[in-house]
């Protein structure tokens, strides 16, 4: 799925962005390794048993489009508003093992908004607001939340980071975490609020991130100026 974007500044203070990319996918099944509720014999699922249920198909192949822009606003080195949309199965593609008629078998296209922001609140604090919405046929997720970065050294390598966020109808989302010379460890947890609870004994979901930031050297610092607030 190789992909194409194009940056323009506008100004001094604003870079619009606009990409696609250009996917080709091929899904397979073999069916001699499926069962179906009508090869149930009171029980167990015995695949000897004929079934009902015929594949037009054991391959599909199609080609998928996504398209998307994003557009960053900074007016100061305190200050950076990024805001994006995007769409994926731009061309509705037909994704099917049975008949290529109904429509139903095409992917309904999925769109993606988002606005977040970096602030800096003074020579201790940078706070991270963020607002994440997506949407698919008749399912949509919505995340808002923040994370702040709290300075704990005079040159900004030590940094404890801490945020909280909420998926909508679902779970809240507390997050810890500790940056040290641009490496950022970070653990968050969802704890389930919806009826989900109820299926995964309350244990909800952990996720550990490792990121690296600034792979280029600060010799090269002034051709790769980073625009984002930091300490």
């Amino acid at each position: 799925m190789p992909e194409v974007a194009y940056h323009q500044m506008l100004g001094m203070s604003s870079l619009l962005s606009a990409g696609f990319n250009l996917g080709w996918a091929n899904k397979r099944i073999d069916p001699t390794n499926l069962k179906f509720p009508d090869q149930f014999d009171g029980k167990f699922f015995d695949s000897s048993i004929p079934t009902s249920v015929t594949f037009n198909t054991n391959s599909v192949s199609y080609f998928d489009i996504q398209a998307g822009m994003n557009y960053a606003y900074f007016p100061t080195d305190e200050v950076y508003i990024n805001a994006g949309y995007s769409i994926h199965h731009v061309n509705r593609p037909r994704e099917t093992f049975f008949s290529n008629a109904p429509d139903s078998s095409k992917l309904a296209m999925r769109h993606i908004g988002f606005v977040n922001a970096i602030l800096k609140a003074g020579d201790r604090f940078i706070i991270n607001p963020n607002i994440f919405f997506t949407t698919q046929a008749k399912a949509s997720e919505l995340v808002v939340g923040l994370n702040a970065n709290y300075n704990l050294s005079a040159d900004g390598d030590k940094q404890l980071i801490a945020g909280v966020y909420y998926r909508y109808k679902d779970a809240f989302v507390p997050m810890l975490g500790f940056e040290i010379k641009n490496l950022r460890f970070t653990f968050s947890y969802d704890a389930t609020t919806s009826g989900l609870k109820n299926f995964n004994n309350l244990q909800g979901a952990s996720e550990f991130s490792l990121i690296k930031k600034g792979f280029y050297s600060e010799s090269n610092a002034d051709s790769r100026k980073v625009l984002c607030p930091k300490f």
